[in-house]
């Protein structure tokens, strides 16, 4: 493969095919970049091509009987409401919890079931089902709990469910550990023992697959406002954008874009959503944050309200509710990266020769720091847990890793030194005792050292296709519009602009971001990079020398202007090696 060395990342240029890609242009009638762009990722046949462009709910969508114990979680949901048993919705705390609670409470209600829910504080009860929340539920009358979004660890208290003749149904989509919790019935795709074929649904699109057969065997259509909840909670929970929430994602904005909810007309009003038509990354980078606001830094229960909007006035004053504490996350999230960094600045946390960040303080809110992990992977390239420490000396951290590390694995492989753990291979939490962060650290440490090599510790930008500043038009944007929605698995394409010269000086934005306009090709275009203040000093150093850019582009709506502009992501003056 052959890859240029940008200022930051190892460039991994895509195979230049012209005769294939002017095949799929023609055949498509669409850019040439975009062609390219499909054959970079794999899509290189007509039947590919077909299946991934053109969605199905025939091609895409399995049946959710396929689902490991759905039925018999669907008789007992049933049998509930039949005999008008309490039932409790226990849910989490991020937006997939939240999303999959109001999910459950709004499709449940219709069918006249007794429903109640109830999400955890992050704080005062932590993560998941506790034998607490059991017993409470039990001495209220309450006949059985449905965990959405989490479960899949309630070891204890699905015993506890059990022993106080609860029935425990367990929806969730997190790995399994080596056994099972002993609930009534369990429906997650990522058992062992699951047929059901995609395995990628977020935990908001197992409460929906539930309720679709619920809704089937009664002979009713769910609730409309389900779509739109089903496509915040999946962009939100980055699950990857194929297959069939590729299909329910493109449903949901289909949806949202045709009838606005009050509660998301209120998220988009506070997240400065002005384009036309919502996107999946409007969702992900200017709603989404929103909702995870409330589980991160204040009650929870008021997103499951906010979403299912029954009162206007309630969702006006959650919303604004909502967007200071997103200012307020931001903030925070500010402050611990500056924290961090100047950790690594001053080498308490080494960088250079170490693999694994690792830090904790007892003023990190536990809300905020896997979004800081995130941050920080983003910046070093190295694979980040990050510990609140709380009163009683417990570290509970988040982790986030690069995609050559599997975090949930080496969880899994160090768990001599862990309380408790869960999640996936590139976010993941847990809980240890302080005095175990040493032996965690050189665990981790180990295992990289043991299966990575320096290539996969060096920060790299898969590019997907070369363009030209005037291939970057209109029509090339309603092309690309085909290959959306853009997320996890399916990210924005990534563009290799060569031999492009500086307009005129750079410009430095609040000493963080560099604008600039590049010419090439009888075209001028501006051209932002955020977050890279160095490249600033570079451009002036190098002024009037050619250098190769790597960009998303995308459209800027601006006092009713439409232009196609350029989001840089790295800069080389180097040469393209094999």
């Amino acid at each position: 493969m052959k890859t240029i060395q940008g200022a930051k990342y190892l460039w991994k240029l895509p195979e230049t095919d012209n005769q294939r890609i002017a095949n799929i242009a023609s055949t498509y009638t669409i850019s040439f970049p975009i062609a390219h762009t499909l054959l970079s990722r794999g899509y290189m046949d007509h039947d590919a091509i077909k299946s991934f462009l053109f969605s199905s709910l025939e091609k895409d969508v399995a049946h959710p009987s396929l689902l490991k114990d759905a039925q018999k979680a669907v008789d007992r949901i049933i049998y509930a409401i039949a005999n008008k048993e309490p039932i409790l919705v226990f849910g989490d705390y991020d937006v997939d919890g939240i999303t999959s609670s109001a999910l459950m409470m709004i499709s449940l209600l219709p069918l006249s079931a007794n429903v109640n829910f109830y999400l955890p504080h992050r704080v005062k009860d932590g993560y998941g089902l506790s034998t607490k929340v059991v017993e409470r539920a039990a001495r209220n009358g309450y006949k059985v709990i449905i965990t959405v979004d989490n479960g899949i660890t309630a070891f204890a208290p699905a015993l506890k469910a059990k022993e106080l003749s609860v029935d425990l149904i367990i929806t969730d989509h997190h790995r399994q550990h080596a056994e099972l919790p002993d609930a009534f019935a369990i429906v997650n795709p990522n058992q062992n023992d699951c047929s059901y074929p995609f395995k990628k649904l977020a935990g908001v699109g197992v409460a929906f697959k539930l309720l679709s057969l619920l809704y089937e065997q009664k002979g009713m259509e769910l609730p409309a406002k389900v779509y739109e909840l089903l496509l915040l909670g999946t962009v939100a929970d980055v699950v990857p954008l194929l297959g069939e929430n590729r299909f329910w994602v493109r449903h949901g904005l289909q949806y949202i874009n045709t009838t606005e909810s009050f509660s998301f007309k209120t998220l988009k009003q506070n997240g400065k959503v002005i384009r036309p038509v919502v996107s999946s990354l409007d969702i992900g980078f200017s709603i989404a944050p929103q909702i995870n606001a409330l589980g991160r830094l204040e009650d929870p229960r008021q997103g499951v309200k906010f979403l299912i909007g029954s009162d206007q006035d309630e969702v006006t004053q959650v919303g604004k509710v909502l967007f200071e504490l997103n200012e307020a996350r931001k903030e925070i999230e500010r402050s611990i990266v500056a924290e961090v960094q100047q950790m690594i600045e001053l080498e308490v946390v080494n960088v250079t020769d170490e693999n694994v960040i690792i830090a904790s303080s007892k003023n990190w809110p536990p809300g905020v720091i896997g979004l800081v992990a995130s941050r920080l992977v983003g910046a070093y390239g190295k694979p980040t847990i990050l510990f609140h420490e709380t009163k009683s000396g417990m570290l509970k951290g988040s982790c986030r890793s690069i995609p050559e590390f599997n975090m949930f694995d080496a969880l899994q492989a160090s768990s001599e030194y862990i309380e408790q753990f869960g999640g996936h291979s590139q976010a993941a939490g847990l809980a240890i005792k302080k005095e175990n962060l040493p032996h965690l650290k050189a665990s981790l440490e180990k295992i990289v050292a043991d299966t990575l090599t320096p290539e996969d510790l060096q920060q790299k930008l898969v590019v997907d296709a070369q363009g030209k500043l005037n291939d970057f038009t209109q029509k090339f944007m309603q092309d690309m519009r085909h290959l959306e929605p853009f997320g996890c698995d399916n990210k924005q394409p990534t563009f290799l602009v060569s031999d492009v010269v500086l307009v005129q000086k750079p410009k430095l934005l609040k000493d963080a971001h560099v604008k600039c306009s590049v010419f090439a090709d009888g075209v001028i275009k501006p051209v932002i990079f955020f977050n890279r203040p160095e490249l600033y000093t570079l451009l002036m150093e190098r002024e009037g020398e050619t250098f190769s850019l790597t960009a998303n582009v995308q459209e800027n709506h601006w006092n009713g202007r439409v232009n196609v502009e350029l989001t840089g992501i790295d800069i080389s003056f180097s040469q393209e090696s094999a």
